[in-house]
């Protein structure tokens, strides 16, 4: 496949992320056919241009004078592309104009070479000005959805620019050890002897950071279960749920099923865990990265925000509930996110969460645990859902996290995206009088 098809490929992607498509799932589909080379590049076009895309839009929109009509959106994401790469790609300006110009014949749309050429070539004549001018919008100079960037100044006054800064940059390719099987430090070693640098995580007893991202077969025992792929602020969980000899466990919302796995690997013997998740498509996943892994678990379908079944008349010594957020935290991994969210679905996601901590709070014990966790950095999903939760129920009760990681919040605690290797999570433990 020629370069200037990839980049149609990417563009047609793109496309459909701007309507509201989640790019992790369009790629699944969308790059069947392609030459590894080839996935890999489109791969690199859709993350990069997502990731600058408010920076990228209105620089576009100082070069075209008439909008482009919605059915070219493919054209417009080609022009997000063309800038995207003059501008932070290591590709030979003559070679990215013109195959990204050859795109638009691919798309069956030549009549838009011609406009591409030209706002392109503007763009390498003008780039110092054009930037300036776009950059004069805090939302362009910070590639980040103006909203978004007004939330997080209020909420994180001191480290908004450090957010939006790690928004930006490529997420480090993160490993769980399953310490069940392995020490982490046996497992840095094996990965010594295959050539490929690591790092700990600190914090983090299970956490390893490599240098560079490798497909996973590359790693020494993935397939065997020694090692799965979690960020770091993910692996926090299941310490801090702590399961004990014997105890019921319930993951609430487990797919694709990597803290179930976590919680099974360190879990002491008698432990049973049930993992369920709303969506059927997903259990596969999860049963999938348990198989790998080789440990078992109840499985099923199941709603949250209304229990019904065999799993919801049990009642549990521990609850994981990690709810549906805005996943601002992840943005770093999955920069389509400044897309796809608006401000107005926060309210709407905070209902959800308060309706499924009130549906999930009956199944557990007197004095048992149940720990609160969303990869968003918004309060209004985490220590304000929280402490509205346990105002309004006599029987819960904060217990408090003592760690070295993360901010201090109130209650719960918040890890913020590229402090130590990390993602942005935020956990809160519940316990149940």
């Amino acid at each position: 496949m020629a370069e200037g098809n990839t980049r149609a490929v990417a563009a047609r992607l793109l496309q459909q992320v701007e309507m509201g498509r989640s790019l992790s799932g369009l790629l699944d589909s969308g790059l069947k056919g392609l030459l590894p080379r080839d996935a890999s590049l489109v791969k690199e076009f859709c993350f990069g241009v997502t990731r600058y895309w408010p920076q990228l839009d209105a620089i576009a929109r100082h070069l075209v004078k008439r909008p482009l009509k919605r059915r070219d959106g493919d054209i417009k994401a080609l022009i997000l592309l063309g800038l995207y790469q003059l501008r932070y790609m290591r590709v030979a300006p003559h070679a990215a104009l013109a195959e990204t110009v050859d795109a638009a014949r691919t798309l069956k749309k030549p009549w838009a070479a011609g406009l591409i050429n030209a706002l392109l070539r503007r763009f390498q004549r003008e780039q110092d000005d054009l930037m300036a001018l776009a950059e004069a919008e805090p939302a362009a100079r910070y590639a980040c959805p103006s909203w978004l960037l007004q939330a997080l100044q209020q909420s994180w006054p001191g480290d908004w620019e450090s957010i939006t800064a790690a928004f930006i940059r490529r997420p480090p390719f993160s490993l769980r050890v399953n310490l069940a099987r392995i020490s982490r430090s046996d497992y840095v070693e094996r990965l010594q002897l295959a050539s490929i640098p690591a790092r700990p995580i600190p914090g983090v007893a299970s956490g390893l950071v490599l240098d560079q991202a490798l497909d996973v077969g590359m790693l020494p025992g993935f397939a065997e279960g020694l090692v799965s792929v979690q960020d770091g602020g993910a692996q926090l969980a299941a310490g801090l749920l702590d399961p004990q000899p014997g105890q019921q466990l319930l993951d609430a919302c487990a797919a694709p099923g990597g803290k179930s796995g976590h919680l099974l690997e360190m879990a002491p013997q008698g432990v049973r865990l049930t993992a369920i998740d709303l969506d059927p498509q997903r259990l596969g996943k999860i049963e999938e990265n348990l198989q790998r892994l080789g440990l078992s678990a109840e499985v099923c379908q199941g709603d949250a925000a209304r229990p019904q079944g065999e799993w919801s008349e049990r009642r549990y010594d521990r609850i994981l509930l990690d709810v549906p957020c805005s996943a601002t935290g992840v943005i770093r991994r999955h920069p389509d996110i400044k897309l796809l969210r608006r401000a107005g679905d926060i309210r709407s996601l905070a209902r959800t969460q308060a309706e499924i901590l009130e549906s999930i709070w009956p199944l557990l014990k007197p004095g048992g645990r149940m720990l609160y966790a969303t990869c968003s950095l918004l309060p209004e999903e985490n220590e304000r859902q929280v402490e509205r939760f346990m105002r309004t129920h006599d029987d819960a009760r904060e217990q408090p996290i003592e760690a070295g990681w993360g901010r201090a919040r109130n209650p719960g605690r918040q890890t913020l995206p590229g402090e130590a290797s990390m993602d942005g999570f935020y956990y809160a433990v519940i316990a149940k009088e």
